[in-house]
């Protein structure tokens, strides 16, 4: 990996932006188009030879769940939401049944990778109350 000769930030100062958006709230994908589309920075590995991810972990910033998993059961949460004022919306359990079933297999990769506890399952409820 050759750093773009364009980024004329340091890595601090690139850490210092993602520290700051992080507490602005921002997911660790929106600050990457962030530095990417303001700040002219292609790609934070690229230039600083670390994820945002590695980042914010070093720094204690971290979030509980890993960003896709997350975003996967908030739509879970809302699609449930939906079925219980349309319970004949059959396309919308279709796809709760799908969307259940990419949880459950990112779980459980994300359990072997050691970025979910041991023994993590996906429980609806529990998911509820998580996201809201």
């Amino acid at each position: 990996m050759t750093r773009p000769e364009w980024v004329t930030y340091s890595n601090e100062e690139i850490e210092e932006f993602i520290l700051k958006f992080t507490k602005e709230g921002k997911s660790t994908s929106e600050i990457g188009i962030i530095l990417r589309d303001q700040y002219g920075i292609p790609s934070v590995k690229e230039v600083t030879g670390e994820k945002i991810t590695a980042v914010l972990k070093r720094n204690n910033q971290a979030q509980e769940y890993p960003e896709d998993i997350m975003n996967l059961i908030k739509r879970a949460v809302n699609i449930r939401d939906h079925l219980k004022e349309n319970p004949k919306d059959l396309h919308s359990k279709r796809g709760l049944t799908i969307i259940e079933s990419r949880i459950r297999r990112l779980g459980a990769y994300y359990v072997n990778e050691g970025a979910l506890p041991e023994g993590w399952r996906y429980d609806p409820q529990e998911a509820a109350l998580l996201v809201k």
